[in-house]
């Protein structure tokens, strides 16, 4: 029987420049050697917000006073089984030191390379709408970590 999973990914963005985080250091990981933004599952209680704060924290060590929410994404069975349903954030105004991150490296890398980096194909068409603060509800369609399709809708 599959379930849905709640999670955030978080796009920080400073001086012309977006923290990613290449996933390299967790076993099992279904990221494993991709490069993401930051973020997670949400816990018992949380809000979509509160659940990105706290991860932006957890994996970058950084504090975001401006987060705006961008936008929900469905992927069907993406780990072969559950349904994500993933809220994207873009956040900006930041403070504090980044740490090392438990998830993976973390990389400040200049807006206009981070298509160039090894992503999942879907994150190519999102990451923009992110960047440009965007608003959409979409559904993005993994068959066996093949990208087939998406849905989208500007609101």
């Amino acid at each position: 029987m599959n379930s849905s999973i709640l999670a955030t990914l978080c796009y920080i963005e400073d001086n012309g420049k977006i923290l990613m985080l290449h996933r390299v250091k967790k076993q099992g990981d279904i990221h494993k050697n991709k490069w993401n933004g930051v973020g997670g599952k949400l816990e018992d209680g949380e809000s979509p917000k509160i659940c990105a704060l706290r991860e932006i924290k957890e994996e970058t060590g950084l504090i975001i006073n401006k987060l705006d929410f961008c936008g929900h994404i469905t992927f069907p069975k993406f780990d072969g089984k559950n349904d994500w349903h993933c809220f994207l954030y873009h956040g900006s105004d930041i403070s504090g030191d980044i740490i090392d991150s438990p998830e993976g490296v973390l990389e400040w890398i200049d807006k206009d390379k981070v298509l160039d980096l090894p992503l999942w194909e879907g994150d190519k068409v999102f990451i923009p709408w992110v960047l440009e603060k965007k608003h959409f509800m979409a559904r993005f369609i993994y068959d066996n970590g093949v990208f087939k399709s998406y849905e989208v809708d500007f609101i």
